[in-house]
């Protein structure tokens, strides 16, 4: 995966100069003009972002959409950073697809890898564009057992599962683990992970549909949290109580999903979960970033190897269907929504 070098500078082979020399100068985007709703989005021709020494170009092939993508169009993640934002804004906080350039620092990719990543409210732009440019440290090679389509839409929710399931939890095999909203972009992708990290997973799903799925990700027992009894079924799964509870949903069912952890438990949520969670006697509740880095998608990408994994992926909208895609976000819906922007 290295790319040739001379003195720190990639050097002048003829693929690279050709690949350098076929980039294109504008692209289409999906991007904002002001802060707002739905009706702000709009395609666009921009100028194609150029990767800064530590960064890599990548030719979109599958963005996410997330759940947060509103917050950031109506201007939350700009007041929250205290950046002032350059318009036209272009969202997308993860995305795959092929690399096309690299920037002179760069030694994990080369041109024609194949990658998928992520960054948060990007000054250069999202992936709801046909080009993107991201940090080489926030950016991993795509799994084999996925398809692009999924890989674009992988990076933020499955950081953010095992950001909560690893670093905020520290689950080990054998334990008990309950995941509130594990049919949703989060859960789903935790349930399979956690169980590559041989816990035993309690899976509290969003309907009919939502219970097939996490059986068929391969929860140890599943539930609909929207009619069965969350304690009832957590005191059959772990009488003792269950050792951790990952909560990507508040409310009630977060509430229920906290009285089942037994004492000196652990449970966590991601920032950004309303109502948040609150803190419960005995239990050691704690709320954390999903954010990127080499080493969290290098353990990403070798749990992913080391069993069966599948990124749900519910349906795929164009990049002139930006607008449709946020409303979706509003609509009953398992695993995630993907832009094309190819």
């Amino acid at each position: 995966m290295l790319s040739p070098r001379v003195g720190g500078e990639r050097s002048a082979n003829h693929k690279g100069m050709t690949m350098r020399a076929t980039i294109q100068k504008t692209m289409q985007a999906a991007a904002i003009d002001h802060f707002g709703g739905v009706d702000a989005i709009s395609l666009q021709v921009l100028p194609v972002p150029q990767p800064g020494p530590d960064e890599i170009l990548i030719h979109v092939e599958s963005a996410g959409v997330g759940s947060w993508d509103p917050f950031e169009r109506e201007g939350g993640f700009a007041s929250m950073m205290g950046r002032q934002p350059k318009f036209p804004y272009v969202m997308g906080t993860d995305g795959a697809g092929t690399v096309i350039d690299v920037g002179g620092n760069v030694t994990r990719f080369k041109e024609g890898d194949r990658v998928y990543g992520m960054s948060l409210a990007n000054p250069k732009g999202g992936f709801y564009a046909q080009f993107a440019v991201i940090k080489e440290d926030n950016a991993a090679i795509v799994p084999d057992k996925l398809s692009i389509e999924q890989a674009g839409v992988l990076a933020c929710d499955a950081i953010t599962a095992l950001r909560g399931l690893d670093d905020a939890m520290n689950l080990k095999p054998g334990e008990s683990v309950l995941i509130l909203g594990a049919s949703g972009g989060v859960g789903h992708l935790a349930v399979q992970l956690a169980k590559s990290m041989r816990a035993r997973v309690l899976a509290v799903a969003s309907g009919d549909d939502g219970v097939a799925l996490a059986t068929r990700l391969g929860a140890d027992a599943v539930i609909d949290g929207h009619k069965d009894d969350i304690v009832a079924a957590a005191e059959s799964f772990a009488p003792d109580g269950v050792d951790a509870a990952l909560l990507t949903a508040g409310g009630e069912a977060a509430e229920q999903a906290l009285s089942v952890v037994r004492q000196g438990g652990r449970a966590a949520f991601p920032n950004g979960v309303e109502p948040e969670p609150q803190s419960y006697a005995g239990i050691n509740v704690t709320s954390y970033d999903g954010m990127p880095d080499h080493d969290v998608l290098e353990k990403l990408n070798h749990l992913i190897e080391s069993g069966p994994f599948d990124v749900h992926v519910a349906r795929v909208f164009k990049l002139e269907q930006a607008a449709d895609a946020h409303r979706a976000l509003d609509s009953h819906y398992l695993g995630k929504l993907a832009l094309r922007p190819a």
